[in-house]
């Protein structure tokens, strides 16, 4: 199977050399089972940071930690090099990041402009009956799939009647809708086909050139983590084990860290 890339080159971290994320030595306990053991990640300015790990390795914890849905038992946050407290997800969205989950969460009996909206509609004043805006969201909707080099996807055809590929660029354009900072993807290629998961990487990669900060976790080791992202941390039992240049390391160096195996491979990078 040829491998899924981006088509535009990698982007360059942020000169003053801050990142926009840098959570450090992050706990979570639920119970007694201890979820993150000193887990770290950082993410810059036009990066796609990649989080990989087996089943229960932590990194939807670290991820769930970054995005407000839960709240760190110890360990440091800091949005733009300032300590930051986040206990809840508006926290993370006026810092400026979005989430977009393996699920999407979209309504596919609405068309992209109402799932775009969704929770969030454009309305008139309450005189006029709080009616919605509708020609000025399919203005803003069709602004910010331009942005995406989505221009022409439909905006009145039906979510449900989409292709998966569409559905999740629709969802990632919800979340790019309110000019975030940084969006964390949760397996963005799963259950998509090849072509379809080569247009996602090919969109993640064109947000990044545009300055955001993208954190993927992802289970697609050999195909979308090592040619689409930039960098890849690996997490086991809840702690960091490997940090690898994607550029640098294979698909099997990357696994042989996921599981623990040959520890001149996990050192690796």
């Amino acid at each position: 199977m040829t491998a899924v890339t981006a088509e535009r080159p990698r982007s360059e971290k942020r000169s003053d050399g801050t990142p926009l994320v840098s959570m450090r030595n992050i706990h979570k306990h639920f119970g007694s089972l201890h979820a993150l053991r000193g887990a770290s990640v950082e993410v810059h300015a036009g990066e796609v940071v990649a989080l990989v790990g087996d089943n229960g390795a932590g990194k939807s914890t670290l991820v769930k930690v970054m995005a407000g849905v839960h709240a760190s038992d110890s360990g440091d946050y800091l949005f733009e090099g300032k300590p930051v407290r986040v206990t809840k997800p508006t926290d993370a969205t006026e810092l400026g990041i979005q989430t977009v989950y393996q699920d999407l969460s979209l309504c596919h009996n609405l068309d992209a402009v109402q799932n775009l909206f969704l929770g969030r509609e454009l309305t008139g004043s309450m005189w006029g009956g709080r009616r919605i805006r509708r020609a000025e969201s399919e203005v803003r909707a069709r602004e910010v799939l331009t942005r995406m080099r989505l221009g022409n996807m439909s905006l009145s055809r039906p979510v449900g009647a989409m292709s998966g590929g569409q559905r999740q660029n629709i969802a990632i354009a919800r979340s790019i809708l309110w000019t975030p900072k940084v969006v964390i993807l949760d397996e963005p290629t799963a259950a998509l086909s090849h072509s379809a998961a080569e247009g996602v990487a090919s969109l993640i990669r064109t947000l990044a050139d545009q300055g955001l900060g993208i954190v993927v976790v992802s289970h697609d080791i050999h195909h979308f983590v090592v040619n689409s992202t930039d960098r890849i941390e690996v997490l086991r039992l809840g702690a960091n084990v490997a940090s690898f240049k994607s550029s640098e390391v294979t698909g099997e160096q990357v696994v042989n860290a996921m599981v623990g195996g040959n520890e001149g491979v996990n050192l690796a990078g």
